[in-house]
């Protein structure tokens, strides 16, 4: 018989999958998706252009969106340039701010909590709607509770509500307490809230073992951002980190399986470049955010 309260607790992987019933099935009827096309600025963060550098490449690249880490944005309004200029900069650009980075531990208590409502305070003041809400800050020697986890998230999506910018659960696939988009899938069901969001990473995916046939149970409204990268198959999966990250198309990840399944889902679908590639810092940034769209229009235009 299935402990209940160890499953919710440690999200027991395998035997949740089998009981937990799915946040929002697939209407197996044709959708219609709307795929855009943005730059998270780690892919290039090792040049370290600066923030307003930042949005010149992803404008210059041809990206309709960029994904900016919060602690850019503040460094940036802290040294005494306005909202209001950052706002207008990247508007004049063409460019809209699809979702933000940040760290905030709201899964530890109303200090975290507090942080997380100021960070959406702030990126809502430069017209981004949405931001990342990973497990930072979760003491790792212990299981996550998902149960309370849940509950958390249904509170962090009322902050999202009041101060519009809309949190996204998301996860590592490295991490020791959220690191299975199963878990995500189990917050989400008890938020028990029409806003749930989860951040899925085809490389996250991979080093959490979550395999990606789960995409198939989600609606397009759960999913709007993706962070798409891909992995090699060179490397064991336990010893992947970050930096070994490859162009999308350019490894082992099933991206037609990927994105036919997230066109499939319906809705606007973000995909996010987001690298850490040592070997791509060392080149020109703006050839670098080049070659990562073209190499992701082409992996749509394969599966339209």
């Amino acid at each position: 018989m299935i402990n209940r309260r160890n499953l919710l607790k440690t999200g027991g992987l395998a035997t949740a999958a089998a009981v937990l019933p799915n946040i929002a099935l697939t209407n197996p009827a044709k959708k219609d998706t709307d795929f855009r096309f943005c730059l998270n600025t780690s892919t290039i963060s090792g040049q370290n252009p600066g923030l307003l550098k930042y949005i010149d490449i992803a404008s210059e690249a041809g990206y309709s969106g960029v994904e900016l880490w919060v602690r850019n944005v503040k460094q940036h309004l802290e040294s005494g340039n306005s909202a209001m200029a950052l706002r207008k900069y990247i508007s004049d650009r063409g460019l809209k701010v699809e979702n933000a980075i940040g760290f905030a531990p709201w899964l530890t208590g109303k200090t975290g909590m507090e942080e997380m409502k100021a960070d959406m305070l702030m990126m809502a003041s430069i017209g981004c709607t949405r931001i990342a809400a990973p497990a930072s800050g979760v003491p790792s020697d212990k299981p996550l509770d998902l149960m309370e986890a849940g509950h958390k998230y249904k509170e962090l999506i009322e902050l999202g509500r009041q101060t519009g910018v809309m949190p996204i659960l998301e996860f590592w696939g490295a991490s020791k307490v959220l690191y299975h988009i199963g878990q995500t899938m189990m917050i989400a069901a008890i938020a028990n809230d029409p806003d749930v969001k989860i951040l899925a990473d085809v490389y996250h995916m991979f080093r959490g073992n979550s395999g990606y046939d789960s995409l198939k149970m989600l609606d397009g409204n759960v999913i709007e951002v993706f962070h798409i990268n891909d992995f090699v198959a060179s490397i064991p999966r336990e010893q992947q980190k970050d930096g070994d990250r490859v162009y999308p198309g350019d490894g082992a990840a099933p991206m037609k399986q990927i994105l036919t399944d997230l066109k499939n889902m319906g809705g606007t679908k973000v995909l996010s470049l987001e690298l850490f590639n040592e070997t791509y810092w060392k080149q020109d940034p703006l050839l670098v955010a080049r070659t990562g769209l073209e190499k992701m229009k082409k992996l749509v235009s394969q599966i339209e």
